[in-house]
């Protein structure tokens, strides 16, 4: 049984049934992108954690305090796992396409847009990577494992994962449509990024750029494979 609150049976991996695939550049980038923002967003809570001490001696009211919209996401502890070596181990086992790391993260944008007081941080950020990715996957790929597969993946229980995948869509009211052009937007804004700190690299596009073509759910909910993996 695992363990509620801990990433567990990540040595335990499920057997790859093809040829390892190639490491996309979206993860390299999608992982910079997020260790910075992690580090940002630990900082922030150490400040406020800081400020709440001293306010709490001099019994006064306290500054703005971090959200707990994302409490359901967090660990006992932060894994020990790195987020680049987390998303390697997601694209490695799953064979989900490389386009569902960029809809990932726009869900997790969705989130820090909808709930601005609540950080993603090192005891969150890999709950929302298994969680985002394996929804984004749902949504684009003609063939995707089961909730129970994912959780394997992940290292969380099948309970806790079909808990948080229905937590993710209220947080984001269901919100799960990306258009072709915002997904073009965010490759472009994951790139920038990367150039902005020296590195010049380019996502992987799979999906093609126009006015009126949308990732829809309907596409996508009659191929799982969840009847090869119980």
């Amino acid at each position: 049984m695992l363990a509620a609150g801990e990433l567990t049976g990540l040595d335990n991996r499920p057997e790859p049934t093809q040829v390892e695939p190639t490491t996309p550049r979206v993860l390299t980038i999608l992982s910079f992108v997020l260790e910075k923002l992690v580090d940002r967003n630990e900082s922030i809570v150490e400040v406020l954690s800081h400020q709440q001490q001293q306010l709490d001696g001099l019994s006064c009211g306290g500054p703005g305090q971090v959200g707990k919209s994302l409490n359901a996401f967090h660990g006992v502890r932060a894994p020990s796992i790195s987020i680049g070596k987390y998303l390697e181990r997601l694209y490695k086992y799953t064979y989900c396409s490389p386009s569902c790391f960029v809809v990932g993260y726009v869900y997790i944008d969705r989130l820090m847009h909808k709930h601005p007081d609540s950080l993603v941080v090192s005891l969150s950020v890999h709950r929302l990577l298994i969680t985002s990715v394996m929804v984004a996957s749902k949504m684009l790929d003609d063939m995707h494992y089961n909730n129970a597969f994912y959780a394997r993946v992940g290292g969380v229980s099948n309970t806790e994962l079909n808990r948080l995948e229905l937590e993710l869509l209220f947080l984001l009211d269901f919100g799960v449509t990306v258009s072709s052009r915002v997904f073009e937007s965010y490759c472009l804004h994951l790139e920038k990024e990367m150039m902005l700190n020296g590195a010049c690299q380019r996502i992987e596009r799979a999906i093609a750029v126009d006015d009126v073509t949308e990732i829809s759910v309907e596409d996508t909910q009659t191929s799982s494979l969840s009847s090869q993996i119980d």
